[in-house]
């Protein structure tokens, strides 16, 4: 007879769309910790995948569903239900001028490719410019300026769409730098765009903090260079927020901190709470420019009320919580911690970020900068192991790097518990890559994939 208690094996009906897959099936997921079916109670440093901003199954937003259940989870499109109209409000009271009106989609990807057809709308041109290293989606719009991973064997992207190299005064794309970007990168870049451009400048679109690129932080004054350049060829500048905003860096919004204000930002992980929510943001002026062209983004869930009801909850908790000073003294805190690993471990060749969105780079040695990926690969496994989940982000050109983001609602405690489990997986893997002496060609290199 067969056990109907066994765990069943996810592989054998599921897709595999990229990634290393967790090999257990996870059971439920609560704060920051998520427990599998064998057990584990595993500490999440990614908050889910950078969506859980108030930690796992918040209590406020389990309420905001269970309000849905008892009023609406999905009407006609044309139909439009008064949390999407209060979330809009509550946006609009929160964004940097002039932004003030938004579209409420379901994901990163549908924002972005929202705002970049708004863009092409509202300028008449169709030419995108996006940053080494970004990643803004898997729709058409969106991943065809998507250049942190998955680009291969798809065919031909959008057409219009260029890259500039990203401000990575690390592992600067232009051999230009060491540690201080001086914006040659962007120059050079807007030099190429004007070579190749046929005249028809739409959007230039950013993350403020290229994430899954490997947590680059662009230097101050770069935001500010960006709209100039983009103002000169009639460009629309385009922030994707989808981790930056909703405290993540310890504020509302990247653009109200960097003292920046883009032409459409667009918003997703951070603002659902781990529920499929995301928001394209603009002024009233783009907004009418764009409905007198005709724009339309008439989705199956656009203006969907369960979604829009947990990011009002969302919002209510960063408030009412003070999730926001949080974020900035926790996300410092987390920083300091790391440092002193870094002063242990000299395989730890560059930190960087801010708020609770931290990068750690490895190197082989810190000189030549050349990226340990095998102990990248074998540290992230091990830290499984231990209780510790973390996102690597391991290509060639660009290092290897793991990006930390934990829940707003994280506590010393379970940062200190991160550092600890930390601190031993990586002494323990380098120990292990020691005694094998596995040649640096054969290191094992996972794929990095998403965002």
């Amino acid at each position: 007879m067969a056990d109907d208690t066994a765990t069943p094996d996810f592989r054998k009906d599921l897709i595999r769309y990229g990634g290393d897959a967790y090999p257990e099936i996870v059971e439920k997921a609560l704060g920051c910790y998520v427990y599998d079916a064998a057990g584990n109670k595993i500490l999440d440093f990614t908050s889910g995948q950078m969506c859980a901003t108030v930690g796992h199954n918040h209590p406020n937003v389990v309420a905001a569903i269970k309000k849905s259940c008892d009023t609406a989870l999905h009407l006609f499109s044309g139909m439009i239900p008064r949390s999407v109209v209060d979330l809009a409000a509550k946006l609009a009271a929160l964004v940097p001028k002039p932004l003030a009106k938004s579209l409420f989609l379901n994901t990163g990807s549908e924002s972005n490719d929202a705002a970049l057809k708004m863009a092409k709308l509202a300028t008449g041109g169709y030419e995108v410019v996006g940053l080494g290293g970004s990643w803004h989606g898997v729709t058409g719009n969106a991943s065809a300026v998507s250049f942190a991973s998955d680009r291969k064997g798809y065919g031909p992207g959008m057409p219009g769409s260029f890259v500039i190299p990203e401000p990575n005064a690390y592992r600067c794309p232009v051999k230009h730098c060491r540690d201080k970007c001086d914006l040659t990168c962007m120059k050079v870049g807007f030099q190429l765009f004007d070579m190749q451009s046929t005249g028809a400048p739409a959007a230039v679109i950013a993350e403020p903090v290229i994430s899954a690129g490997g947590v680059i932080v662009p230097p101050p004054g770069y935001f500010a260079a960006l709209k100039v350049e983009a103002q000169k060829r009639g460009m629309l500048l385009v922030f994707d927020e989808a981790q930056t905003a909703f405290g993540r860096l310890g504020h509302w919004f990247a653009a109200s901190q960097l003292g920046v204000t883009p032409d459409i930002m667009t918003v997703s992980k951070t603002l659902g709470g781990g529920m499929p929510l995301a928001g394209v943001i603009t002024s009233s002026a783009i907004e009418e420019t764009c409905h007198a062209r005709g724009f339309a983004f008439y989705t199956s869930h656009v203006s969907d009320p369960l979604p829009a009801n947990v990011g009002l909850a969302v919002l209510e908790t960063i408030e009412r919580e003070r999730l926001l000073e949080r974020s900035r003294e926790l996300g410092d805190y987390l920083a300091a911690c790391l440092a002193e690993l870094k002063d242990r471990h000299a395989e730890i060749g560059d930190l960087r970020g801010m708020g609770l969105l931290r990068g750690i780079e490895l190197v082989k040695d810190r000189e030549t900068r050349e990226p340990h990926h095998a102990l990248g690969a074998a540290t992230t496994t091990r830290c499984l192991e231990l209780g510790l989940s973390m996102n690597i982000r391991r290509r060639p050109e660009r290092g290897s790097v793991w990006r930390i983001a934990p829940p707003l609602t994280v506590t010393r405690a379970d940062i200190d518990l991160a550092m600890t489990i930390f601190d031993q997986a990586l002494r323990e893997s380098k120990d292990a890559l020691s005694r094998e002496r596995v040649p640096a060609r054969l290191a094992p290199r996972a794929r990095a994939t998403g965002s």
